[in-house]
């Protein structure tokens, strides 16, 4: 008489010592993680004091507004007594730069984690990011890419607007870095593009 399937959760197989000592050296990699959680509570920090200057300047608190100047590395001809429109759009990318550093660090800490850590069984929770359904090791580092772009572009615009207090070299190299990390995200992209399948799904996707 055949006995029916078992459809029951599957076993992990048993690792002989040596490759069960290697496959569980990856939590050697918590604290790292664990350490970055930290720099992002760091970062929140940050923008809530420099969130909390700007408000406190634009009611004309002066020492405020003298932290804000200080900390932008803005300077003016004329000493400034009220907020003007280059020093609110420098602060306000600055909060931008925090926010899109934070979204580096989250993608950093969730993907990496999952790529080599261990599952985070976020399947069926209604926040579960869209891009974490399907991450691996090659879709990460496109998505870091695209993420540093995006951070090295306020950097730069951030550098143009207060063009004044950089001299021409600073200019120059900040563009050149810049054309550098663009170029080098699109090499990643094209060799992740050109390294899947002919079905045109990743090798590890499964949705």
């Amino acid at each position: 008489m055949a006995h029916p399937p078992h459809n029951g959760p599957r076993q992990a197989p048993r690792l002989r010592p040596l490759p069960a000592i290697i496959f569980a050296s990856r939590w050697l990699q918590l604290p790292l993680y664990l350490g970055l959680i930290l720099a992002q509570a760091v970062y929140v920090f940050h923008f809530w004091v420099e969130l909390v200057h700007l408000i406190e300047a634009a009611f004309g608190n002066a020492h405020a507004l003298e932290l804000l100047v200080s900390s932008m590395g803005y300077r003016s001809d004329a000493p400034l007594t009220t907020l003007n429109e280059t020093v609110i759009m420098l602060v306000v990318l600055a909060l931008i730069d925090v926010v899109m550093i934070s979204n580096l660090l989250i993608m950093v800490i969730v993907g990496g984690y999952e790529t080599f850590v261990s599952r985070l069984e976020l399947e069926g929770h209604p926040d579960q990011p869209e891009w974490l359904s399907h991450v691996n090791a090659s879709v990460l580092k496109v998505k870091l890419g695209t993420a540093i772009i995006g951070i090295s572009s306020i950097h730069l615009l951030k550098t143009f607007i207060n063009a004044a207090n950089y001299d021409l070299k600073v200019l120059v190299w900040q563009t050149i870095i810049h054309v550098v990390f663009l170029l080098s995200a699109l090499a990643i992209a094209l060799t992740d593009r050109l390294m899947q399948p002919s079905g045109g799904q990743h090798p590890t996707d499964t949705h």
